[in-house]
C-alpha cells in the first residue's frame, strides 16, 4: 500500500538525493580527474572523445534539474541509460563490489534502480516544473 499522504515528499527526498549526488560526481570528473583527464579516459574506452563532455553537461544540468523538480522524471531517464551504460563500458568487468580496483557494478546499478524509481513515482513534493502525468 502506497502511503499517499507522504509519497510525494518520498520522491523529493530521493530526487534531491540523486541530484546532489550527480553535481558530486560531476565535480569529481572536473577538479580532480579533470576535464581533459575524463576525455582522454573516454578515448582510452574506444569512444568519442566528444562524448565526455556532453556526460559532464547530462551530469551538471541533470543534477540542477532533480534538485530543482525541473521535468525529473524524464531527466531521469538519460541519466539512467548513462549510468547502465557505465556498467557495461567501465566497471561491469571489475566484479560486483565497487570496493574492487577500478569499481564494481553495484553502485551504478543502485543508482540506476533509484533513478527508475523516480521516473515511476514523478517529481514529488516542491518541483518547480512538474512534468504531466498521463492519467489511466
Amino acid at each position: 500500500m502506497i502511503k499517499t499522504s507522504t509519497a510525494p515528499y518520498a520522491a523529493l527526498l530521493l530526487r534531491v538525493s540523486l541530484g546532489i549526488m550527480f553535481l558530486a560526481h560531476v565535480a569529481l570528473k572536473v577538479f580532480v580527474f579533470t576535464v581533459p583527464g575524463f576525455v582522454g579516459f573516454f578515448g582510452s574506452l574506444g569512444l568519442p572523445p566528444i562524448l565526455a563532455y556532453l556526460v559532464i553537461a547530462l551530469e551538471f544540468f541533470g543534477g540542477i534539474a532533480l534538485i530543482l523538480g525541473i521535468y525529473a522524471p524524464w531527466v531521469a531517464l538519460p541519466l539512467a541509460a548513462e549510468m547502465l551504460g557505465t556498467i557495461v563500458l567501465v566497471h561491469g568487468a571489475n566484479g560486483w563490489l565497487f570496493t574492487n580496483k577500478g569499481g564494481g557494478w553495484e553502485y551504478p546499478a543502485f543508482w540506476t534502480v533509484g533513478l527508475i524509481a523516480l521516473y515511476l513515482l514523478g517529481d514529488g513534493a516542491m518541483a518547480l516544473k512538474p512534468a504531466q502525468t498521463v492519467r489511466s
